[in-house]
């Protein structure tokens, strides 16, 4: 396992995501307590001691089981970070219980990283707001050694990101944003990364294979990959192209099976960030599946937790590409208000 140096501290370069664990017969809130134990007792023998979850992942209950199987480890060996949920309106004035809550539902006495969850343009007055003492209240829980280290998490535009830490940068400590190969142009994300860099904080990855869609992709682009290099798989291309940036120390994937976990502790076994020649082979790649392709959504379903859009609580949604159409939503997917996306003439479905 790759380490990465944070603070003094040694983090395993790969994370562990709990947003899709395993679960039984296909219902997200009920997490398959034997297949998820096997996962993260594997993944503590091979090194991983990152674990990131949030307060509604799998209807609550991954927060809750993520802090049973940790429990049987040492608290010292593993890094537990999880988020406050004031992305939902409801929860922006609930910050005292619903973290107390989460240590009760984790089972420790405190977290090694907490975050803002999804600062974006529709929360990002009410995170700010004094009213609700959001900041207030999570400096004084890292004060009294309850949080270790504070940063946030967001899809939010680049200027909503700027706005942000303007405010709080120098009690920010790290930024969790979406990145991999096909978003660092399509959403702004290379932006993104420049932007947090300027504020001295390292970046934090989310959705490095768009929820596994890269994990896969087009015959033709296959091959492509394979000429440049034989021995690397398509998932290891998208992590090698975040080993490619230097402002990245954490790489979070959201493994939902023990095979996809072994592939992905192999990947980062080693550092193999990719050549000039690999990386602009591999944009160019993701170019054209822009200009070609459908994108399907990640299955994060943030977007159903804020609409009744009955196809994205189903994850359903997919974004048609043509270079020639496009749409502005103002509360769209990913909670991306006002960006552009391309789309065809079939619209959304």
């Amino acid at each position: 396992m790759i380490y990465r140096d944070f603070k003094g501290e040694k983090l395993s370069a790969l994370g562990l995501g709990t947003m899709r664990m395993p679960v039984v017969n296909g219902k997200e809130e009920s997490i398959d307590e034997a297949k998820a134990r096997e996962m993260v007792d594997f993944a503590m023998k091979n090194g991983i001691n990152y674990y990131d979850t949030a307060w509604m992942y799998h209807g609550g209950n991954s927060e809750r089981m993520i802090g049973k199987i940790l429990a049987d480890y040492p608290r010292g060996s593993f890094n537990l970070a999880t988020k406050f949920p004031g992305n939902i309106r409801e929860n922006i004035g609930r910050v005292e219980e619903i973290f107390e809550e989460q240590l009760r539902r984790c089972r420790v006495g405190y977290f090694d990283f907490y975050l803002f969850h999804n600062v974006c343009e529709i929360n990002v007055d009410n995170y700010m707001d004094p009213q609700y003492g959001v900041m207030e209240y999570l400096l004084k829980q890292k004060k009294e050694g309850r949080i270790r280290h504070l940063g946030f998490s967001t899809h939010g535009r680049v200027d909503v990101m700027r706005r942000f830490m303007d405010a709080y940068g120098k009690d920010l400590e790290f930024c969790q944003i979406q990145l991999n190969y096909l978003n660092y142009k399509f959403q702004h994300a290379k932006e993104k990364v420049e932007l947090i860099k300027q504020y001295g904080l390292p970046v934090w990855v989310m959705e490095p294979l768009r929820g596994g869609k890269l994990a896969t992709v087009d015959d033709k682009y296959a091959a492509e990959l394979t000429a440049l290099r034989p021995d690397e798989s398509v998932p290891g291309w998208g992590f090698r192209f975040l080993q490619s940036i230097p402002e990245v120390t954490m790489v979070l994937s959201g493994m939902s099976n023990l095979q996809q976990l072994a592939d992905n502790i192999r990947i980062f076994s080693e550092d193999k960030p990719l050549d000039s020649h690999e990386l602009t082979a591999l944009t160019g790649i993701a170019d054209k599946m822009i200009g070609e392709t459908a994108l399907p959504c990640t299955g994060c379903r943030y977007c159903g937790r804020m609409t009744s859009c009955t196809a994205a609580n189903n994850k359903k949604i997919t974004f048609g590409i043509n270079r020639n159409f496009s749409l502005t939503f103002k509360y769209s997917f990913f909670f991306f208000a006002h960006i552009r996306f391309p789309f065809n003439k079939e619209g959304l479905f």
